[in-house]
């Protein structure tokens, strides 16, 4: 029998664990799912695999599940950043969501000068980013930081992280990758729909971890561009290629 649930747990896999279930899962499980004692699911928690599960109690309000097998290791992404500047409430969910799908280790909001937004709510993100690996196999799930200004992250940069940042008046990103392979530490930065502001334009060409790319001849939405140069780098740098 095929197993087509998977369920994040903050909680130890190993075999024989068992592993409770909290009131939303136990509503999406035999509420939604119409799970009953018996049944089995996958389960991961980003650090110990994915294993099969048993329903081993199952109520209103709360459950439990007995780990039976680990079905496959952890998996672990690129050493991959997405920085990106939050946009309308719906398109930044959907940033959140393909981030997680297409392999990033760790996001991160950055309000930059011309960013509409001022907060986020980071609960509710890391909430979409748990949805995403559930929905795509992936047995980790990347982080989610709170908003920080981008000035104050490029201050305090990793000297051994790369950066690759999207500007439509520069060259193509397969060159410019190309010319800095061998890394494995890097990160993606993508502007807010203004665009970066010429003082943040002229520091990120200044930086010596800097690697500045166009994703193409038209100006993309926000949102497009985070999904292309993920797959730009993907394909060059990462676990794609």
């Amino acid at each position: 029998m095929s197993i087509k649930i998977r369920l994040y747990v903050d909680h130890p896999l190993g075999p024989g664990q068992s592993v409770p279930l909290d009131r939303d899962q136990a509503h999406y499980l035999f509420g939604v799912m119409r799970q009953k004692i018996g049944a089995e699911l996958a389960l991961f928690n980003g650090v110990d695999g994915e294993w099969r599960a048993e329903v081993t109690q199952a109520g209103k309000r709360g459950g439990e599940l007995a780990c039976h097998e680990q079905m496959r290791p952890l998996q672990m992404p690129p050493d991959l950043w997405l920085l990106f500047a939050p946009i309308k409430k719906a398109r930044t969910d959907f940033i959140v969501e393909k981030a997680a799908e297409m392999g990033a280790a760790r996001i991160v909001p950055v309000q930059t000068d011309f960013t509409n937004s001022e907060r986020i709510r980071q609960d509710r993100l890391q909430a979409h980013a748990v949805e995403a690996a559930e929905q795509c196999g992936g047995t980790y799930v990347p982080e989610v930081c709170d908003l920080q200004k981008l000035d104050r992250v490029l201050a305090d940069w990793p000297e051994d992280r790369q950066l690759m940042f999207c500007d439509e008046a520069e060259v193509g990103a397969g060159k410019a990758l190309g010319a800095v392979a061998g890394h494995d530490k890097w990160a993606i930065l993508i502007g807010p729909e203004g665009g970066f502001s010429e003082a943040e334009r002229k520091r990120l060409h200044a930086l010596p971890f800097a690697h500045v790319v166009s994703l193409g001849p038209r100006i993309l939405r926000a949102d497009t561009a985070a999904v292309a140069a993920m797959t730009i780098w993907q394909q060059h740098l990462g676990d794609w290629a």
